[in-house]
């Protein structure tokens, strides 16, 4: 039997672990394969239109191609197209279970939600709650390794990526994924301060470019604040309420709790100078009017569309940008 339970975006996963399974992010396996932009042309061949995300296309082939045969849809709190990507990979034997954070992000409605995710997985809150003491224990090292990374300095915002955002899922494995971090931590022991020049912000969802922290540090900025990764693994969330985690966690909700949530960070982190990301053909594009109106910081919004290097033009760009903020 398959174990593994494909995820669209972050869900609540101790539900999943409580169940004995393993979750796996499908926004993870697709973007880390080695032929990411082959999954893209094969949703496209099936009938997926150009206009459609990236992402969505590359989520629809793997599961197709690598499985698991159920995912858990957000349809709530994400991606609009997930809704059609799952009625469509439905007619082709796969288990859709949707799961949707609440527009009015109340209490009730999320308990209701998260409840009926319960249900489908046939799991109590004894067992969900043990797990999130497990899985507690990870974050609370994910929240070391990030202060190292604006505070200490000796880890790069590539790791800090990697490792947040990998927390949507835990790799299927909370134990060698938490024997990692230890590997890492210890290993910071030993390193030198990294050079401290431009220090950026980057807010949005994880980029598609496959080299985009390598681009950064080239031209001598380094990202010490990943906005939506450092949500994947529930920061300072210091609570037993597996509900008000999952309230706190500001991602799914309106745009306000991102900004108060950035602005925090920002201070906290000593940040020149904000790249917000966005996916082509994504509504979260639209943010963009509101972050630059709200933050007081100089942005740079980039667009990427299919996985890839940066291209010339972006890289020139983020050149540019950076060295505007070495001359402020």
């Amino acid at each position: 039997m398959d174990k593994r339970v494909g995820i669209t975006t972050t869900i609540p996963v101790e539900i999943i672990y409580a169940a004995g399974l393993k979750p796996v992010d499908l926004n993870n396996i697709f973007i880390t394969s080695s032929t990411p932009g082959e999954y893209v042309q094969q949703a496209e061949i099936t009938g997926f239109a150009r206009s459609t995300c990236a992402w969505i296309k590359g989520i629809y082939s793997v599961v197709l191609h690598q499985g698991p045969k159920r995912i858990v849809a957000v349809t709530g709190g994400d991606c609009s197209n997930t809704i059609a990507m799952g009625e469509v990979l439905e007619t082709r034997g796969v288990e859709v279970i949707p799961f949707e954070y609440p527009k009015d992000r109340s209490h009730e409605s999320l308990l209701k939600a998260v409840e009926n995710l319960m249900a489908r997985f046939k799991v109590s809150w004894e067992e969900v709650n043990r797990t999130k003491e497990r899985l507690d224990r990870i974050r609370e090292k994910l929240r070391e390794l990030d202060r190292y990374t604006y505070e200490s300095n000796v880890i790069s915002g590539l790791e800090n990526h990697l490792f947040l955002v990998s927390s949507s899922d835990f790799w299927g494995d909370p134990e060698a994924f938490e024997a990692k971090i230890d590997e890492l931590l210890a290993e910071t022991n030993k390193r030198p301060s990294l050079a401290d020049g431009i220090r950026l912000g980057f807010l949005g969802v994880p980029p598609i470019f496959t080299d985009f922290y390598e681009v950064i540090e080239q031209k001598g900025a380094r990202v010490v604040f990943n906005e939506v990764q450092r949500q994947f693994s529930m920061p300072l969330f210091d609570t037993e309420d597996l509900i008000g985690q999952y309230l706190s966690y500001t991602y799914p909700y309106e745009v306000r709790a991102r900004i108060d949530d950035i602005r925090k960070e920002v201070d906290k982190r000593n940040i020149h100078g904000l790249i917000h990301y966005t996916q082509t053909f994504c509504h979260r594009q639209i943010y963009d009017i509101i972050l630059r109106e709200e933050l007081g910081l100089p942005i740079l919004t980039l667009e990427g569309d299919r996985p890839g290097k940066v291209d010339t033009r972006t890289a020139l760009r983020i050149e540019t940008f950076i060295e505007m903020l070495r001359g402020v």
